[in-house]
């Protein structure tokens, strides 16, 4: 599959010059997570929407590569295949999905802005909450799936395709969460591989999104999201970044994020790899 974006789509270098990225990187300093506005145009977010229409039809197969993230409990509509469908490395599927995507070199450029020049790619995913799923992804933080890295910056970008709020399941983060010491993880259901922490709506702020926007949270970062109740999809694109060296470490070690398909990824423990098989949300 190939897609063709926009050829009048802005450059990454323009699109970052409009940004406020002194404000951005203040606000992930010190809350963890940022909102980031018009990462795509609609015509571009248009065209994101109609490949997670193949890939969720299967007309595009991606099944080495996909699964249920709300597989902790029974399917909640039984029109759909999953809670919570996930794939993994969709970039490997739909050319044009890698360098050549508008968001990735945007968010590449923007990750550079905010946590330094050596930030590169490392993996990405989709994700759908088909309507009336109504399945949370439970509080954590991606770090609890992660390798044990020396240099840990990261930022996780979550791209919205639809519209999201508090009832389709948009994402919510736990301000400052970052700065604390990485709470313990434990299984959120019997026989599942999705990890939860301790964490409460409470102490946690929503953050609503419109069709290609963005939110950025770091790898430290609580986050969790509300099953989707409504009569409307909320799908969204990951794309994380991290140093190139740290890239090049996990790597080494085997440790690709299913790349090589959830096989590996389930029989090495990888499986958060969402939202947050990383799980993001």
């Amino acid at each position: 599959a190939t897609v063709l974006w926009p050829a009048d789509s802005a450059s990454p270098e323009a699109w970052l010059a409009a940004q406020p990225v002194d404000e951005l990187k203040a606000q992930f300093d010190n809350d963890g997570y940022a909102v980031v506005r018009g990462v795509l145009t609609p015509s571009e977010v248009a065209l994101l929407g109609e490949l997670y229409d193949r890939l969720l039809s299967g007309s595009i197969d991606a099944s080495s590569h996909r699964h249920d993230l709300g597989n902790t409990q029974a399917v909640q509509n039984a029109k759909f295949k999953e809670n919570i469908c996930q794939i993994m490395w969709p970039s490997l599927f739909v050319q044009g999905l890698a360098d050549t995507c508008p968001a990735r070199q945007r968010l590449r450029l923007l990750a550079r802005a905010l946590l330094g020049p050596d930030m590169d790619f490392d993996f990405d995913m989709m994700l759908a909450k088909p309507p009336q799923s109504n399945t949370p992804t439970p509080w954590h933080a991606d770090a609890a799936y992660w390798l044990d890295m020396p240099d840990k910056r990261a930022v996780s970008c979550w791209l919205a395709v639809d519209a999201t709020w508090l009832d389709n399941g948009c994402m919510w983060f736990g301000p400052g969460s970052h700065r604390r010491p990485l709470l313990p993880h434990r299984s959120a259901a019997a026989g599942t591989h999705v990890l939860t922490c301790d964490g409460s709506e409470a102490d946690g702020v929503p953050c609503e999104l419109q069709p290609g926007d963005c939110t950025l949270h770091s790898g430290q970062t609580l986050h969790y999201s509300r099953g989707n109740t409504s009569d409307c999809w909320r799908r969204g694109y990951v794309m994380n970044f991290r140093p190139l060296a740290m890239v090049e470490f996990e790597r080494q070690r085997n440790y690709d994020h299913g790349q090589a398909g959830l096989g590996k990824i389930f029989g090495a423990g990888q499986a958060h790899a969402a939202d947050g098989a990383d799980a993001v949300a």
